[in-house]
């Protein structure tokens, strides 16, 4: 007698066995929690993800940006534009090479970081996973997404 188990996971067709289904519900359900928290700082979730790479690297070209984020450019520079109106970066042309756009933060998006460090605690809190789920659960998505990569 087999169990669900040793059933190879290509072989159901039923949605919440979908490995696609549970990445892309949990997806969203990990968004929808974050949207209150970032609607407090005035950031959709992208904005949050570019801001978290320019507190994190400081001035970044924009080509680097859209790698860190696995977005294209066409995605990465609606999204830039209106970082850049929100008066929270400043892109400028690289003085070594002008066909480069680097990316500044200003003032008030350097300062922005200080209101958002409470973010991944709360986040975190409504997950209702500990430090080590969270930790583990990472760790595996980011195995997920290099083997998924390395297929391509």
């Amino acid at each position: 007698m087999t169990n669900d188990h040793d059933r190879a996971p290509e072989a159901s067709l039923l949605l919440d066995e979908q490995l696609c289904f549970a990445l892309y519900a949990a997806q969203r359900a990990v968004t929808a929690a974050y949207r209150p928290l970032l609607a407090d700082l005035g950031l959709t979730y992208p904005q949050y993800l570019a801001m978290l790479v320019l507190w994190e690297r400081g001035e970044v070209p924009v080509k680097e940006l859209a790698a860190a984020l696995r977005l294209d450019y066409g995605t990465v520079s609606p999204l830039l534009k209106r970082l850049e109106s929100a008066g929270l970066v400043r892109r400028e042309r690289s003085a070594a090479d002008e066909r480069s756009v680097h990316l500044v933060l200003t003032e008030e998006g350097a300062a922005l970081r200080g209101r958002a460090e409470r973010v991944p605690a709360e986040l975190a809190r409504s997950t209702g996973l500990d430090g080590a789920e969270i930790t583990r659960l990472r760790r595996e998505l980011h195995r997920l997404a290099r083997a998924t990569d390395a297929e391509r």
